[in-house]
């Protein structure tokens, strides 16, 4: 759901950015986002089996409204840290795009001296 967000809220001026912008560089952009997509699938998925072993978890407990209500408050709270984790991965992914890339310009040789 929220790389689907990501993915249709990009900006609308990146692909004049892209046309403009010289090969490599397009071509680091291109890993970077693949890398931020498997990450964000790989969350998913995490999310995905936490779920289901917490409803594996809940089974034998389902005639305990005390334990059920401790099981749901942990469901919370692994959900509440599984979007923190995703939102600060997109926002690293956002920010290292956003940063200039910094070519060093040569130098010219130091002067010898003692000849």
């Amino acid at each position: 759901m929220l790389l689907a967000a990501v993915l249709l809220t990009a900006p609308l001026g990146a692909a004049r950015a892209w046309q403009t912008q010289p090969a490599s560089d397009r071509f680091q952009q291109t890993v970077q986002q693949q890398q931020t997509r498997d990450q964000l699938q790989n969350s998913q998925l995490q999310q995905q089996l936490h779920q289901n072993v917490a409803d594996t978890a809940k089974l034998p407990n389902a005639n305990n409204p005390g334990m059920q209500q401790q099981l749901n408050q942990a469901e919370r709270a692994q959900a509440d840290r599984d979007r923190a984790a995703q939102q600060a991965q997109l926002d690293r992914a956002r920010d290292q795009a956003a940063l200039p890339r910094v070519i060093p310009q040569s130098q010219p040789a130091p002067p010898r001296s003692g000849g």
